[in-house]
Formats: structure tokens, C-alpha cells, sequence
């Protein structure tokens, strides 16, 4: 019977391997620390979760308005309001995996 470890580094190298089905758990008061000029880079198809759930897609929104497009007060604020819910959307994601405080 053989064991294949889900985290191991190879030998010789300087990197740490997380195979399929491998975790690396980052206990209560534990920290992961990126280093000045130190990256986290989430490589094509990577994503970051809260509780494993990915934020929602946020709607792309017009950028390119221009004289006459919003012609009267119910479109600027239709306008105003669709950014603005982008922008909640944006925050929300934020907080939601921990880049902003929560409150």
C-alpha cells in the first residue's frame, strides 16, 4: 500500500505543493503574511471564496455617455442609482471575503 501526500514539497525545490484535494488550514490567531514585494497571484481560473461561494458577477454599466444621453432628471437618477449599485456590489464582494471590514 503507498501514500501520496496532498502537500509536499518537492525535492530540492522552493515551493510548497498543494495537490487535488490537499488544504492548507490557517488556525484561529494564525496568519498568513505576505512580505513587502511578496504576491498573491490567482492564476487563471483561480478565485477567491467566503465559506466556499464566490461573489456574484456584477453587471457591466455604460461608460460612455455623452451629451443628450440622459435627457431628463428620471435618467440621470436611473443612471446615478445603477452605479450606484454596482458600487454596493463591488463593496459587498470586498467584505464578504475580507478585504474591507465588514463595519
Amino acid at each position: 500500500m503507498s501514500y501520496n501526500a496532498k502537500i509536499y514539497q518537492p525535492q530540492g525545490a522552493d515551493q510548497l505543493i498543494v495537490a487535488d484535494g490537499g488544504t492548507v488550514v490557517i488556525k484561529d490567531g494564525g496568519i498568513l503574511e505576505v512580505e513587502s514585494g511578496g504576491e498573491i497571484n490567482i492564476a487563471s481560473g483561480g478565485k477567491i471564496t467566503a465559506a466556499g461561494t464566490q461573489a456574484l458577477t456584477i453587471a457591466a454599466l455604460k461608460v460612455n455617455y455623452t451629451t443628450g444621453d440622459l435627457d431628463d432628471e428620471a435618467e440621470i437618477i436611473a443612471a446615478i442609482n445603477a452605479t450606484n449599485t454596482a458600487i454596493n456590489a463591488l463593496i459587498a464582494a470586498a467584505k464578504g471575503v475580507g478585504i474591507i471590514a465588514a463595519s
